[in-house]
């Protein structure tokens, strides 16, 4: 993590921008205190929308019922 003072700061700043842009985080200082704190720009996911393939699937009556027993032996047998 860098530590710079504001003045410093716009001064080099677009070689700040490239240290945050490979991962750095920068913090800016302002009479040596911390003012600010640059880091990587994440972007948000837009938000899923519910019920996108609404009556496109269907699951089967049976979805709960046991699996046939050479199936379950397959699970538990040794390749």
């Amino acid at each position: 993590m860098t530590t710079v003072d504001i003045h410093e700061a716009k001064t080099w700043l677009c070689k700040l921008i490239e240290a945050v842009k490979a991962g750095e985080d920068v913090i800016i200082t302002r009479s040596g205190k911390p003012v600010a704190r640059l880091m990587p720009f994440e972007a948000s996911k837009p938000p899923r929308r519910l019920g996108l393939l609404s009556g496109r699937l269907s699951v089967p009556d049976d979805f709960n019922a046991p699996l046939p027993e050479e199936m379950l032996r397959s699970f538990y047998t040794p390749l």
